[in-house]
């Protein structure tokens, strides 16, 4: 059976360790469980509920993430639930509403921008997080074609600003913009060295 992630660049599922998380690439059947840990995310730790200018991304998981092959969404599973999300699209940020200099020095095609990567709150604390960001930058590179890894966060959520300062480096602190811009920061991380990553996994 041919997962539903398009291309050649699906990870191999990470076994499950002695604390039972799974971390792989989502198919079709994961999609359900994802969406409801980002929507509760948006409404519970962002605050923001779902704006469809920001979110459309979450209703449509499948032509956002899964078919497009430079894309691409992991879910950490444990048991029968989605319990963490992370995700690659291939654009970066536009401007309005991020600043012009943002958008231009991450222009898309070449920028592979992490979003979504939620964990829900019982189960922070594992690493999953950080696993999520390691299997992202490792599908980067795999995918070809991109020099850049971009993502911004909402320092408002807790424990989010400290977690990506200690992994990637601050490019635009938009609170200190005239205004307070919109209250993000913008980071960039390394892009992981070529090795030897996982060939295409086809189940």
């Amino acid at each position: 059976m041919v997962s539903a992630t398009a291309g050649a660049t699906r990870m191999p599922d990470a076994p499950a360790g002695a604390d039972g998380y799974v971390l792989r690439t989502a198919t079709a059947q994961d999609v359900g469980g994802a969406r409801a840990v980002m929507l509760d995310t948006v409404y519970h730790d962002l605050r923001s509920g779902y704006v469809p200018r920001w979110h459309a991304d979450i209703i449509d998981l499948e032509g956002a993430y899964l078919l497009p092959e430079r894309c691409t969404l992991l879910v950490v599973v444990r048991g029968d639930e989605v319990v963490a999300t992370g995700a690659v699209r291939d654009r970066g940020p536009q401007a309005p509403p991020n600043p012009q200099w943002v958008a231009d020095r991450f222009p898309s095609g070449s920028t592979a921008q992490l979003c979504r990567i939620y964990v829900r709150p019982e189960h922070r604390r594992h690493g999953l997080a950080r696993r999520l960001v390691r299997e992202l930058g490792d599908f980067a590179v795999r995918a070809g074609g991109y020099t850049s890894l971009y993502l911004h966060t909402d320092p408002a959520v807790p424990g989010a600003e400290p977690f990506w300062r200690s992994l990637a480096q601050e490019v635009c602190d938009e609170r200190t913009l005239p205004g307070g811009g919109q209250g993000i920061v913008h980071f960039e991380l390394p892009m992981p060295a070529p090795r030897d990553l996982a060939a295409p996994h086809i189940r």
